[in-house]
C-alpha cells in the first residue's frame, strides 16, 4: 500500500523531519524516512539473540506501522534515529540542588541537551528562598525566580539547529517561602518565555483550603517551618494569573508520587515542560502515539465501531518499538543514560481521539464519549502491559525492578518498563498522520480561512466535515466561508443536528467537559495526560477555580488551562491619566488630523535587519521638507498573517509620519514589543519586527548615536505609495491566536500547552 499523505503533512516533513545535504536540499523521501526509524529500532533486538530474519520481520512491522500511519513516535526519534546525532528522547528532567555547583552544572547540562533537540524540566524547590543569609559568603540568596531568569536566559541564547526549539517546566512546591512571588513571575507577558510554569500542590495544602486555614511554608535549606499563609489567599492568586495568562499551571504533587513505581530511587520533584511526564532526576521521555483515526471499522450493519483486533496489535507493537528506542538512544549525558535505563519509562499515548468520535458519531461532551475514552485507555494500558511482560521474560526487567511497586512476592509479576503510557501532545505528528486531531483534544476549528500568495484567502475544510457535508447534501463554498467567519457551527442554519452534536469545537465545549474528559483518560495512564482546558473570554475566575477543584476531586495529576484571548490583552495608554506601570505615556494633544497629500517623488533609504522571523527590509521616505513621511516593510520569507500584519504596520506608521505625530511617540508604541521568536544582532537584542521597526525609525530620524542594528543601507526613489485597499485577515478560525509563526509567517494557536502552527507544524511549548 502506498503511504499517502496530506499537503500539510508532506510540508511538515520537508521543512524538519526529512535528511538535508549541506546545502538544505531534501535528500530523503517520507518513505526513507520511515525506512530509516525503522532500520535503527528494529537493530536493537541483536543485542537479545535474534536472528537477521527475526529482525527484518520486525523492521518490516515497524515500517507498515508507521506508513500506514497508525503509530508516530515523537518527532526526535523521527529526526535523528538511524542518524549520528541519535538523540531520540522528546524532554528530560534534571535535579537542582542548593549550591551554586548545581544550579551551574545542571545549567550546562540544560544546554547541551537543548542542543541535542530536548526540553528540560526542573524542579527549584530545593533553592533556599529568597534573602535567606549565605553562611559561606555572609551575602543573601536570591531565591529560586532569579535562576530560573538565568535558565531562561541561557536557552533564549541556545539555538536547536533549526528543527526543535527549546522548551522548559519550571516546578515550585505550594509551599516553599518564595511561592508568591513564584506565582507571579509570569504575570507579564514578555518575561521567563522559554518556561511553562506549575505549582507543585500538596494534598496538605488541599486540605488547608478545604478548611479553610493557614498552612506551613518551609525553608528547604533548613527545613525549618518559617511562615504560615491563608491556603484561600495563595489558591486565590493561582486562579487570578492562571484567569489573566494561563500560567502557573498545577500539579498534584503528592498524587503524582503515590503513582511513583520506583519510591526506593526517590521521590519525583518535576516534569518535562509539557506536565505530562513525570520523572525522576535525569530521566527521559520516550513517547509515541497510536493514531485512533485508523483504528476503526465498519460493522455489519453499515455502521463504524472500534476496530479492537487492529488496536491490541498496534498497541503491542508500539511497545515494543519504544522499548528498543531506548536501547539505541544516543543519550546526551552519561547520567541520563544510567537512569532512564534503570526504569525503561516509555509513554505510550494516543492521537485522533475527537476525530474518531465524529466517525462513530458521538459528541466530544457526553457520558458515552468520557465513558468510551475509560473503554479505549484500559485497552491500551492492558495490551501494553502484556507486552511488556512478555519482554521482560524475553530480554529481563527493567534493572530497578526490585523494589518497585511491580516487586510483589506473590503476584510473580515482571515488567520490562516501569512506566507505559502517556497521554503527549502531538502537535506535529498529528499533522503528519493527519487528517487527525491532535492528541486527546476536541477539534480547534472546523474551517478556516488560510492565506495563499497575493493574499487571496483559501478556505481549509476539515476532511471528515467534508465528506460528511457532501453525503448530507449541504456542501457549498458560501456555506463554507460562513462558518469560517462565525468559528463554529453551532448557530449556522442548514446544517442537520446530528452533525452539529458531533463537529463541536473547543469553545462549544463547556470546562467541566474538558475536565471530565482528561480524567478519564488519566484513569489508566501511568504517567500524566496533557490537555488544555479551554475555557472562553468572558469566563469569571470562579470558573477556573472550580475546574481546578474538579480535576483535583476526579483524579486528575495536574490541569493546565487557557481563557481565550488572555495573552493578547495589552494596555494602551494615550493620554490616559493612570499610566501603564512601567511604561512612559505620550499624551497626544486631541483635535481634528489630517494627513499630508503625497509628492509625485519621494526619497528614502532601506535598512536592513535581522529578526527572529528573517531579514526585514525597512524603508523610511523623507518629504521636500526633510520630514519623514512614509515607511514600508518587506520581509523576504513572509506570507499569510506575517505580510498582512507587517504591511498593516507600515499603513500605521506612515499614517502617523504623514499626520504629524511627534516620532518618538511613535516610537514608544512599537518598542519592546514581543513575540515568540527574538533574535541577537552584535549585541543588541530584537523582540519582534514592530520592535525592530521602531529601532530603525529611531536610528535613522531621532538619534544617530543609538546602538547599531544590522543594517544594509541604500538611497531610494519611490514613485509608489500604500493603496487605500485593506487586506484581509489570513485566519478567522476560532481559536486563540497567539501571534505569527517565525518559520512561515502563518497563525500561532495555543494548544495542548504548546503554540502550534497548523500551517507548517512549527511548535513551541
Amino acid at each position: 500500500m502506498a503511504l499517502r499523505l496530506s499537503d500539510n503533512a508532506l510540508k511538515v516533513l520537508e521543512r524538519r523531519y526529512l535528511k538535508k545535504d549541506e546545502n538544505g536540499k531534501v535528500i530523503e523521501s517520507p518513505e526513507e524516512m520511515f525506512g530509516r526509524v525503522a532500520n535503527a529500532i528494529a537493530a536493537a533486538d541483536k543485542s537479545y539473540g535474534k536472528t537477521d530474519k527475526e529482525i527484518a520481520a520486525l523492521q518490516e512491522d515497524f515500517y507498515r506501522a508507521m506508513t500506514e500511519l497508525e503509530f508516530i513516535p515523537n518527532s526526535p526519534c523521527l529526526m535523528n534515529a538511524g542518524k549520528d546525532l541519535g538523540q531520540l528522547s522528546a524532554c528530560f528532567t534534571l535535579p537542582i540542588s542548593d549550591s551554586m555547583d548545581s544550579i551551574f552544572e545542571t545549567l550546562k547540562a540544560t544546554a547541551i541537551i537543548h542542543k541535542s533537540g530536548g526540553g528540560t524540566g526542573f524542579s527549584f524547590s530545593r533553592l533556599r528562598p529568597k534573602n535567606s543569609v549565605v553562611k559561606t559568603t555572609g551575602g543573601v540568596a536570591s531565591g529560586p525566580v532569579s535562576f530560573m531568569k538565568v535558565y531562561d536566559a541561557a536557552t533564549e541564547a541556545v539555538k536547536q539547529g533549526g528543527t526543535r526549539r527549546g522548551a522548559n517546566m519550571g516546578i515550585l512546591r505550594v509551599d516553599h517561602p518564595d511561592i508568591m512571588e513564584f506565582i507571579r513571575c509570569k504575570e507579564n507577558n514578555d518575561v521567563i518565555n522559554n518556561f511553562n510554569i506549575s505549582v507543585a500542590i500538596t494534598d496538605d495544602f488541599m486540605k488547608a483550603l478545604a478548611e479553610g486555614r493557614e498552612y506551613d511554608l518551609v525553608d528547604p535549606h533548613y527545613q525549618k517551618m518559617v511562615k504560615r499563609l491563608n491556603a484561600k489567599e495563595v489558591f486565590d492568586l493561582i486562579v487570578r494569573q492562571a484567569h489573566k495568562n494561563g500560567e502557573p499551571g498545577i500539579i498534584f504533587i503528592d498524587r503524582v508520587n503515590q503513582c511513583n513505581p520506583t519510591p526506593k530511587l526517590g521521590k519525583i520533584e518535576s516534569t518535562n515542560p509539557c506536565g505530562e511526564q513525570p520523572l525522576l532526576p535525569y530521566e527521559s521521555c520516550d513517547l509515541g502515539s497510536i493514531n485512533l483515526c485508523k483504528m476503526y471499522k465498519r460493522s455489519n450493519n453499515g455502521r463504524y465501531e472500534i476496530d479492537w483486533d487492529k488496536l491490541r496489535q498496534v498497541s503491542r507493537l508500539s511497545v515494543h518499538f519504544l522499548d528498543n528506542l531506548i536501547d539505541v538512544n544516543k543519550f546526551p549525558l552519561p547520567e541520563i543514560e544510567k537512569a532512564t535505563k534503570a526504569t525503561r519509562k516509555i509513554g505510550l499515548g494516543v492521537m485522533g481521539w475527537a476525530s474518531l468520535l465524529i466517525r462513530l458519531g458521538i459528541a466530544y461532551n457526553s457520558d458515552e464519549a468520557v465513558a468510551l475514552a475509560e473503554k479505549i485507555m484500559s485497552f491500551v494500558l492492558n495490551e501494553a502491559v502484556k507486552r511488556s511482560q512478555e519482554l521482560a521474560a524475553e530480554k529481563g526487567t527493567f534493572p530497578a525492578f526490585k523494589g518497585s511497586i511491580y516487586d510483589k512476592k506473590d503476584s510473580g509479576l515482571k515488567m520490562r518498563n516501569a512506566t507505559l503510557t502517556t497521554i503527549a501532545p502531538t502537535g506535529t505528528i498529528s499533522i503528519i498522520a493527519g487528517p487527525c486531531s491532535s492528541g486527546i483534544e476536541p477539534l480547534f476549528a472546523v474551517v478556516y480561512y488560510r492565506n495563499v500568495m497575493d493574499n487571496d484567502k483559501l478556505v481549509e475544510v476539515d476532511p471528515l466535515f467534508e465528506e460528511i457535508a457532501r453525503e448530507h447534501g449541504f456542501y457549498s463554498r458560501g456555506l463554507m466561508e460562513k462558518i469560517a467567519e462565525s468559528a463554529s457551527l453551532q448557530n449556522i442554519e442548514g446544517i442537520p443536528a446530528d452533525v452539529k452534536k458531533v463537529f463541536v469545537t473547543a469553545h462549544d465545549i463547556s470546562p467541566e467537559w474538558h475536565v471530565r474528559m482528561q480524567a478519564a483518560f488519566q484513569k489508566y495512564v501511568h504517567n500524566a495526560t496533557s490537555k488544555t482546558i479551554n475555557f472562553p473570554h468572558e469566563a469569571t475566575m470562579e470558573d477556573v477555580r472550580k475546574a481546578y477543584l474538579l480535576a483535583y476531586d476526579l483524579g486528575c495529576k495536574g490541569i493546565t488551562i487557557y481563557r481565550d484571548k488572555s495573552r493578547e490583552e495589552q494596555v494602551l495608554n494615550i493620554g490616559s491619566k493612570e499610566p501603564n506601570p512601567g511604561k512612559k505615556t505620550v499624551d497626544i494633544e486631541p483635535g481634528k488630523i489630517a494627513p499630508r497629500p503625497r509628492p509625485e517623488v519621494i526619497t528614502g533609504t532601506t535598512t536592513k535587519v535581522a529578526t527572529g522571523c528573517g531579514n526585514l527590509y525597512v524603508t523610511i521616505n523623507i518629504d521636500e521638507q526633510g520630514k519623514p513621511f512614509e515607511l514600508f516593510t518587506q520581509m523576504g520569507k513572509a506570507g499569510g498573517c506575517a505580510a498582512s500584519q507587517l504591511e498593516a504596520l507600515g499603513r500605521l506608521v506612515s499614517l502617523a509620519f504623514r499626520s504629524g505625530i511627534e516620532v518618538k511617540a511613535i516610537i514608544e508604541q512599537l518598542r519592546n514589543i514581543r513575540c515568540p521568536s527574538p533574535s541577537w544582532e552584535k549585541g543588541q537584542r530584537i523582540f519582534s519586527c514592530s520592535d525592530a521597526i521602531a529601532r530603525v525609525v529611531e536610528k535613522r530620524l531621532v538619534n544617530s548615536k543609538v546602538a547599531p542594528v544590522a543594517v544594509e543601507t541604500t538611497l531610494v526613489a519611490m514613485k509608489h505609495s500604500h493603496n487605500d485597499e485593506v487586506t484581509t485577515s489570513d485566519f478567522t478560525a476560532h481559536g486563540e491566536i497567539m501571534g505569527v509563526c517565525p518559520d512561515c509567517g502563518g497563525t500561532l494557536r495555543h494548544e495542548e500547552g504548546c503554540l502550534k502552527c497548523q500551517g507548517c507544524g512549527f511548535s513551541k511549548c
